[in-house]
């Protein structure tokens, strides 16, 4: 059996087991708090390990363990970056937003603020931010595709970003948030069981010598003794003062995007109290820290077993290092018949894993659109439960199809570097309004408005003018040159400039309520009005869900 056979095969057996979850976990979603937070019912670890699942990407996966394959030490910088980046989520973000929100981000934005301008601008930046994210997930389907099955061309892997977006689809409109959190548990395990399994052989090769490794690393690179130093992706000779910016910017945008990354954001509204939130984070950051150790061995793995030359024939961004490598080791320690059946169980394992996050992703974006624009801003808080949600399905397929259509496009760029934009993005963006209102007493309506606006519209408008689009042979544009900034992330002059817009609108505003953020200070350092307002919405779904006889007994 050659695997692409057996890897299609467990693929669709993943594919099969997470429908069935998902058509299951639907039955439960009957309101707005099971579609949106799964009911709140996951304990702090489920919520860990599907927090794990969300984060641990196709960028993670395919797109660290290529980069650091492909450029050395540079490419490792982006594990670091992306561990980091929970101490910020944990100590500023998890349980103050758990307190203080609902099911989005805007929740807790809208209730010291004018709550229409608001949501507009939450959920706008929402969606923006999932669908950059999007692109990288679907990047790495496509590049997936090309090694399992041998398509190299375009329309092959265009095909195959087409059903990933079906797929993704599917599961966020049937089964909701309880459905995703399922399937990015089960998704969780088997990628930690897969990298785990891949490391032990990789360093069992070795003698558990990690210096062999990397010796061996440096001789397979051509580029000797210089790939274990810094300098071989950022801040090299050629690149001079614009390369080591670029690095300084890229750390920036990784340590501060996840707590402004809105898929994340809504994980801590699925835990029933604000210490499961904390107790998730702790379970989702034990599982990412040991997860993106694992990427330095299989980054460096791949250099050592595969070559770098080998990589960059089959994809020249790297993302098919991991896979490459999984096949290279499985026939040096089990033979041919190894190589292709542990082939197989990685690829599927990475065909889990853009399943699962564009899940995540496609739900935080749809229910913004559904909570914050339509329930909010369109019909002014006159909705249903009903609508809400049947808004939220519509929407869902909307954002898959231009998240098929931007990935479709964006092919030929390396995962990882996708996702750092979204973190840079999200950076920009949402979080100097997060914490502004979190933190800062001052701050209002227009302080947020330019906050999100302003972050948004100068990370984007870099981007845009920036190698990532044009300028460049893997530009998404190769064959115009309009890229007057030199940095490839935004995140050193974007971030700043979200802060100053927030900074700006609330001091050139007299809007003030100080009443409001004493409210809201106190429930998101306690929990207590947030408790009470759980509770109260709780009783009330019950006293609509009983009998009118059995009320009036009640009473």
């Amino acid at each position: 059996m050659s695997h692409q056979t057996l890897s299609t095969i467990l693929f669709l057996l993943f594919v099969a087991i997470t429908l069935g979850i998902t058509f299951r976990a639907s039955r439960s979603t009957k309101d707005a708090a099971g579609f949106y937070a799964g009911g709140r019912s996951f304990s702090g670890a489920q919520n860990g390990l599907a927090i794990g699942g969300d984060y641990m990407s196709a960028a993670s996966f395919l797109g660290i363990a290529g980069t650091i394959a492909l450029s050395g030490y540079d490419g490792f910088l982006y594990s670091i970056g992306f561990l980091v980046a929970w101490l910020v989520a944990l100590l500023l973000v998890a349980e103050l937003m758990r307190n203080s929100g609902k099911f989005t981000m805007a929740d807790v934005l809208a209730f010291r603020m004018s709550p229409r301008p608001v949501r507009t601008a939450a959920g706008v930046s929402t969606i923006v931010v999932s669908i950059f994210y999007l692109l990288a997930q679907m990047v790495g389907a496509g590049a997936l595709v090309g090694l399992l099955l041998g398509v190299t061309s375009p329309a092959g892997k265009a095909l195959t970003i087409v059903a990933v977006g079906l797929l993704m689809i599917v599961y966020v409109v049937v089964g909701g948030m309880k459905g995703t959190t399922w399937v990015q548990i089960v998704k969780a395990v088997l990628l930690m069981g897969g990298a785990t399994l891949i490391t032990l052989l990789v360093l069992g090769k070795y003698g558990f010598n990690l210096s062999g490794l990397l010796g061996d690393a440096a001789a397979q690179s051509g580029k000797g003794e210089a790939f274990l130093n810094p300098g071989g992706k950022y801040g090299t000779e050629a690149q001079g003062l614009a390369g080591k910016l670029d690095l300084i910017s890229l750390g920036l945008a990784l340590v501060l995007g996840t707590a402004g990354l809105p898929h994340i954001l809504i994980r801590f509204y699925t835990v029933p109290t604000a210490k499961e939130a904390r107790k998730s984070v702790l379970w989702g950051i034990g599982i990412i820290g040991v997860f993106y150790l694992l990427t330095l061995v299989l980054g460096f793995g791949a250099a050592a077993l595969v070559g770098g030359k080998a990589i960059a024939a089959q994809d020249k961004a790297g993302n098919t290092a991991a896979p490459m490598l999984a096949e290279a080791i499985g026939r040096a320690v089990f033979g041919e018949v190894g190589g292709t059946i542990l082939l197989a169980v990685i690829a599927a394992v990475a065909f889990a894993t853009i399943l699962a996050v564009v899940a995540g992703l496609t739900l935080a974006s749809s229910s913004s659109f559904a909570h914050d624009l339509y329930a909010h801003v369109f019909k002014r808080g006159q909705t249903t439960d009903r609508e809400e949600i049947a808004v939220a399905r519509i929407a869902a397929f909307v954002i898959g199809a231009v998240a098929i259509g931007l990935g479709i496009l964006a092919q030929k760029q390396n995962v990882a570097f996708l996702v750092a934009l979204a973190f840079a993005v999200a950076a920009s963006g949402n979080l100097p309004a997060i914490l502004y209102s979190l933190f800062w007493r001052r701050f209002n309506t227009s302080g947020a408005v330019w906050a999100i606006y302003g972050g948004l519209a100068s990370a984007l408008l870099l981007v845009i003018f920036s190698p990532v689009v044009s300028g460049a042979e893997t530009s998404l544009i190769p064959g115009a040159d309009f890229s007057w900034f030199p940095l490839s992330n935004p995140g050193l002059v974007s971030i700043p400039l979200g802060f100053l817009f927030g900074y700006l609108g609330t001091v050139l505003s007299k809007e003030h309520n100080a009443t409001k953020y004493a409210e809201i200070e106190v429930r998101s350092l306690t929990g207590v009005g947030a408790e009470k307002a759980a509770a109260q919405t709780a009783a009330a779904l019950v006293m609509l869900a009983l009998p009118k006889a059995a009320v009036e007994h009640a009473e």
